[in-house]
């Protein structure tokens, strides 16, 4: 699969609500998530660790609502825009959250996942 078509793939499975099966589909076993935040979960190496990180996002979330636009391809990379309305579990806290994923592909692989908000 060429970039674009991994790119719209990813993109129409996260506009279907279904962004973990997005990641299982196309990460990479090495992939790296880099996060804009301190802290350990900030830059989490290898499949196992990323899938786990979106384990505990979708525990501790209650999700009312989201889009996803995209993909924007660019090389060897793709870019996403998500806006999320959601409640943080332990707080109760509502926001609307919005970030950029910019993505890059290897081999016909997510080898790389950057998140910026």
């Amino acid at each position: 699969m060429t970039t674009r078509e991994i790119a719209e793939a990813f993109a129409a499975l996260c506009k279907a609500g279904q962004h973990q099966e997005a990641g299982l589909r196309f990460w990479s076993d090495d992939i790296v998530s880099r996060e804009a935040m301190d802290g350990p979960m900030a830059e989490l190496r290898g499949r196992d660790a990323v899938k786990a990180k979106s384990d505990w996002w979708e525990a501790n979330h209650e999700v009312h609502g989201g889009s996803t636009e995209g993909p924007f391809v660019n090389g060897d990379g793709f870019a996403l825009i998500f806006e999320l309305d959601v409640t943080a579990k332990q707080t109760g806290q509502r926001m609307q959250m919005k970030e950029v994923a910019l993505y890059t592909v290897r081999d016909g692989k997510v080898v790389e996942e950057r998140f910026f908000y």
